[in-house]
């Protein structure tokens, strides 16, 4: 499949499924079960998910926001493992003493990093994103012309959005994929205000192996930058194709 007559055909296949279960539990459930109807391999490289466009998905009834890129900081070295040692906190997930750092962070405030005594905000200026600690000490940061290479080369010219219904939780949740968008014009110059207004936020989601040879050893799930529904115009023309 790598033409968009080809998605549009496929999807109104899918949209005639009716419910579909889940391909994989959580959050990410929803993008690997169309990537799977769809036919497309799953991969993280930076670049479109068949033909020109990238592919993204979200839950109708969720306030989850669409990641536009994942990108672990520039600067310093290894800073999602200093991130998660100086800022993270205990998890039952794991059975060992190690730390993890899930937490949404925006430039309006603060947020509290639960049960630490830290906080932590993203600052922008027109160089650099940055994360700073609440005695404002710059933690990590990205190259803003970078950051914009990067989206540009991940979301293209031209991409594609689809919206689903779901029901149930972990492995019975279910999906009925209802309508689909075609998002171009990418605007790359908009991110620095779209930060700084709290539109596009910065998700950690910084956690440790479970197993093996790096168990308890740094396991970033995608450090990525994410925008509310309400704001993709502000970065995108958008049309219903499906």
């Amino acid at each position: 499949m790598i033409t968009l007559e080809e998605f549009i055909e496929k999807f109104k296949e899918i949209q005639n499924m009716g419910w579909v279960k889940t391909h994989r539990k959580g959050t990410t459930g929803i993008g690997k079960t169309l990537e799977d109807l769809l036919g497309i391999r799953e991969n993280n490289i930076q670049g479109p998910d068949f033909g020109k466009y990238e592919l993204k998905s979200k839950r109708k009834n969720a306030n989850s926001m669409l990641t536009l890129i994942t990108k672990s900081p520039d600067i310093p070295d290894k800073a999602n493992t200093q991130l998660r040692l100086k800022f993270g906190y205990s998890s039952n997930a794991y059975n060992n003493n190690e730390k993890v750092l899930h937490t949404t962070l925006t430039a309006t405030k603060f947020t509290q990093i639960s049960n630490t005594g830290h906080s932590l905000k993203v600052v922008c200026d027109e160089s650099k994103i940055s994360i700073v600690s609440e005695n404002n000490t710059i933690e990590a940061s990205w190259d803003i012309d970078s950051l914009k290479d990067v989206m540009t080369k991940k979301l293209g010219d031209q991409f594609v959005f689809v919206r689903a219904e779901s029901k149930g939780t972990g492995e019975d949740e279910e999906f009925l994929f209802t309508e689909a968008y075609l998002l171009d014009g990418f605007n790359s110059d908009a991110i620095i205000n779209l930060v700084k207004t709290g539109d596009i936020l910065v998700d950690l989601r910084i956690g440790q192996y479970h197993s093996g040879k790096n168990k308890g050893k740094t396991h970033d799930h995608g450090t990525g930058f994410r925008i509310f529904e309400k704001s993709y115009h502000l970065i995108f023309n958008i049309k219903k194709i499906a």
